[in-house]
C-alpha cells in the first residue's frame, strides 16, 4: 500500500482512538477535547508512528530525486 496513505490512516486512527479515550475518561468540553486529544496523538505518532514517516519520507525524497525527462 502506498506509505503516505499508511501514515495518514494511523494518523487519523490514532487521533480518533485518542478522543475516543479521553471523551471516556470524562473530558467532555468539545474544545479542550479535541485539542488535548490533537496534542496526545501528535506526541504518540511521533514516537509510534516513526517508521511510517520513514517510509514517507523516503517515497518523497525518491521522487524528488528522480531527473525530469528532457523536451527536445
Amino acid at each position: 500500500m502506498h506509505p503516505v496513505l499508511v501514515y495518514t490512516a494511523s494518523r487519523i486512527g490514532l487521533f480518533v482512538v485518542t478522543l475516543g479515550v479521553l471523551y471516556l475518561l470524562g473530558l467532555q468540553n468539545p474544545l479542550l477535547l479535541f485539542v488535548v486529544s490533537f496534542l496526545i496523538s501528535g506526541v504518540a505518532s511521533y514516537v509510534l508512528l516513526s517508521k511510517q514517516r520513514d517510509a514517507v519520507s523516503a517515497r518523497i525524497s525518491d521522487k524528488v530525486d528522480r531527473p525530469k525527462p528532457q523536451d527536445d
